[in-house]
């Protein structure tokens, strides 16, 4: 059993390099190749059976053991394609998904999502760990029984090179900032790794455990890290965890197989597959019509038509998420200052024109909450009490008018020195829930005198464009992890520097980043979250963005399927023990471990950007 953190110096610890860049600017052309393999991917799909169509039996390997009887097919319909697998490289919340399922953590973080020492973990690929008496090292022992799906031992020098590789700049790892408080790895013995901790954190078990997924090293290690991205380990990962990779249509689907051999016990199902649909009624008609199995987020007028429906049910679960309005601080071509949104009291007229309750209800209905901040109320550092910009047109029209913004020529827009008080916000076309959020906005903005031109642009665009921070503002969105100290990639300064910073907005505080950052080398959790007051009410009021909506999310569910372990961090957390219920297979149940359709070489441009 692993060992509790020592009570005398339990204490610490708390996402982007160059992976970005690279990602976006493969984008284009990974569109296209997705859109040469389209019709040829429907037909392949329809004929694997992954629609509702009766399949054949196919080689079943069905079992009944002390996990239960196993076996099934499941289908995941979702808004947009990966953008990586290996680990280091997943920016993307559909990336974090699939490789959820393919690469094992250290340990498992628990229910309560406590990401304070290591009382809530519970043994993955290693089965049990080791403080040092002064808390700057910990002991992992690897599962001896632990292989890579290509049949080789995991090895404590696994664990060395994943740490590398997360930190290599030239990897470009959006975690890399969750693991810099690490300051190495040492190899003791074949199953023992060491983790080197730079100070005593709270966090420091959850930043190797949770932030670390292994990838192998007898692999990735003859790859120049340069080329990680676009290689063919990045396309056809292999990996420790429940399932195996079977083959990657981008654009299409992605399907994995159940590993028979895995050390922890095979999974009840047989496969899982990933079905890519960014129209979001196209996705949720897949569900109704039981060509997907699951979808999520549903929209409240949804819920009625599942509920007609007695093959499907929905089912809530806590969430890590929040969308908002980013302003971007900088000129879109220069380091200058935004010719508008450089100015602080600009930016807080613009936020007391909206009415985020109004777009919440409009958009959300029941299933929404008006965001609280950079943050989320599933957090334990959340505030409810922190003062928030007030909803108030006419206070609004009073301090636009104050710092010069006036409507002289009676077109409805103010003007200042000849330039319009106009602005475009991005969004992507995959996200229904952004648009309508947008259009909104735009409506609420033009009763003050602002004019907003909205741009669609399907995602991978999307990506290119905001992560180039080649946009005024912008509908963003964040999944975040359980630590509260995701914060500082997102909205810190080392976020906001350099081309690979996931701070689309450029926003920089040398204050809010000192209250972040003692927050985090808190070892009590009432200074802890004291300080985090304190980041909060300085970024609320510097309104670098719109905080607007914090979803309460709902998933629809093929009624013969138990879907136990949901997190908030992560709904599909208890992957492995998914399963059919008894009796209520349907044809694509029946197809087994066999793959759907053969694999065919992948095609050399690499999916995606960086998403979330």
């Amino acid at each position: 059993m692993p060992s509790t953190t020592p009570s005398a110096a339990s204490p610490a610890g708390s996402t982007s390099p160059n992976s970005r860049r690279r990602a976006a600017a493969a984008a284009a052309a990974a569109t296209a190749a997705r859109r040469r393999q389209a019709a040829l991917v429907l037909a392949a799909l329809a004929a694997a059976g992954i629609v509702a169509a009766a399949c054949g039996g196919g080689d079943r390997a069905a079992s009944s053991g002390a996990g239960g009887k196993t076996g099934g097919t499941v289908v995941i319909a979702v808004p947009a394609d990966v953008d990586a697998l290996l680990p280091p490289l997943v920016a993307s919340l559909q990336g974090k998904q699939v490789s959820d399922f393919l690469f094992d953590h250290l340990a498992e973080i628990g229910p309560s999502l406590s990401t304070a020492g290591d009382k809530d973990f519970t043994p993955r690929l290693a089965d049990r760990w080791e403080w040092a008496k002064d808390s700057m090292s910990i002991a992992f022992h690897l599962n001896p029984r632990a292989r890579w799906h290509d049949g080789v031992p995991v090895r404590a020098a696994d664990v060395r090179f994943t740490h590398q590789l997360f930190t290599n700049p030239v990897v470009g790892s959006p975690a890399a900032p969750n693991v810099a408080n690490i300051d190495s790895v040492s190899v003791r013995d074949s199953l023992t790794a060491v983790v080197w901790y730079k100070r005593r954190s709270p966090e420091q078990f959850f930043d190797a455990a949770y932030q670390m997924p292994l990838v192998p090293e007898h692999l990735l290690s003859k790859i120049p890290p340069a080329d990680l991205r676009t290689s063919e380990a990045a396309r056809n990962p292999v990996g420790t965890g429940p399932f195996r990779f079977v083959r990657w249509v981008p654009g299409s689907t992605i399907e994995l197989v159940a590993d028979t051999t895995y050390y922890g016990g095979r999974p009840k199902l047989d496969r899982v597959l990933w079905s890519f649909t960014p129209d979001f009624t196209t996705a949720v008609t897949k569900l109704l019509t039981g060509e997907a199995d699951i979808f999520e987020p549903l929209r409240p007028e949804n819920v009625a038509e599942i509920a007609k429906n007695k093959s499907l049910r929905t089912e809530p679960y806590g969430a890590l998420d929040y969308g908002f309005m980013a302003f971007n601080l900088r000129d879109r071509k220069s380091a200058r200052p935004h010719p508008l949104f450089g100015d602080r009291a600009l930016r807080r007229a613009l936020t007391m024109a909206v009415d985020r309750k109004a777009i919440v209800r409009n958009v959300f209905d029941t299933l929404g909450a008006v965001a609280l901040g950079p943050y989320t109320r599933a957090q334990f550092t959340a505030d409810s009490t922190i003062p928030q910009i007030p909803f108030d047109l006419d206070g609004a029209k009073r301090a636009l008018d104050s710092l010069g913004w006036r409507d002289t020529n009676g077109d409805g827009v103010r003007e200042k020195g000849g330039h319009p008080l106009a602005f475009t916000l991005l969004t992507p076309t995959s996200s229904k829930n952004r648009i309508r959020t947008a259009v909104l906005l735009q409506e609420q903005l033009k009763a003050a005198g602002v004019k907003v031109e909205i741009e669609q642009m399907e995602f991978n665009a999307f990506m290119q464009r905001e992560v180039g921070h080649d946009f005024d503002a912008v509908m963003g969105g964040w999944h975040l992890d359980p630590s509260p100290g995701g914060v500082r990639q997102q909205w810190g300064t080392a976020g906001a520097q350099g081309e690979d910073g996931s701070n689309y907005a450029r926003y920089e505080s040398p204050t809010f980043d000192a209250y972040v950052d003692s927050a985090l080398a808190a070892t009590d959790p009432a200074r802890e979250k004291a300080l985090f007051r304190r980041a909060y009410e300085t970024i609320l009021a510097d309104a670098p963005a719109i905080w607007i909506y914090e979803p309460k999310p709902l998933i629809g569910v093929h009624s013969r399927l138990e879907l136990p372990g949901r997190r908030a961090d992560a709904w599909w957390a208890g992957f492995a023990q998914w399963s059919v219920k008894p009796g209520q297979e349907i044809p694509r149940d029946r197809v087994g471990l066999r793959a759907s359709v053969a694999a065919s070489p992948a095609p050399a441009t690499t999916p995606g950007a960086p998403a979330r």
